[in-house]
């Protein structure tokens, strides 16, 4: 990590603030989704922003690191303010959804797992998901409003207030 500050606030009593930026890779009719394998739902894939850096450069930074592949990002989908409890924490995360191009190089298998990462003390895998809302809905993805809309993603940036309420669905 070297001298690389990710934009992380801790603050009393149990509340966290985070800047998260991701990218929806789409190929033959599916979105590439990732989870850290503990966890029940899975989430769009990115990371952690860095002072000084803008998003779409996370993004990049971040698709390298975890699947080491050079993502082409696209236009900016959604910026979310974004609300909920996870860890016995209240997060308020602003996050930044991109359209991304991965390359084909990167594997590709209908719902199966296509790629696996150690990060830090987690192991991620990496699956295709039909991008269909009736299929992200199963599959448990937050932030929620994404699956209402990836059959028809909007045109221009979206803003958005959201509140995802409890992820701790394990406890």
């Amino acid at each position: 990590m070297g001298g690389r500050t990710r934009i992380k606030i801790k603050a009393k009593p149990k509340w966290r603030f985070q800047v998260r930026v991701a990218g929806l890779g789409f190929r033959d009719g599916h979105v590439l989704v990732h989870r850290a394998a503990q966890e029940p739902f899975w989430t769009f894939p990115g990371g952690r922003a860095e002072i000084g850096e803008a998003s779409e450069e996370t993004l990049k930074r971040e698709m390298l690191e975890e699947i080491g592949a050079e993502v082409s990002v696209g236009r900016l989908l959604w910026v979310v303010e974004n609300f909920f409890h996870y860890e016995k924490r209240d997060w308020h995360e602003m996050g930044f959804y991109y359209l991304m191009t991965i390359p084909e190089s990167f594997p590709f298998h209908p719902e199966k797992i296509v790629h696996r990462i150690q990060d830090g003390k987690n192991a991620l895998e990496f699956k295709w998901a039909k991008a269909t809302r009736e299929a992200l809905a199963a599959l448990d993805i937050p932030p929620y409003f994404i699956a209402e809309e990836i059959e028809n993603l909007p045109q221009s940036p979206r803003h958005l207030v959201w509140n995802d309420g409890d992820l701790d669905r394990s406890n």
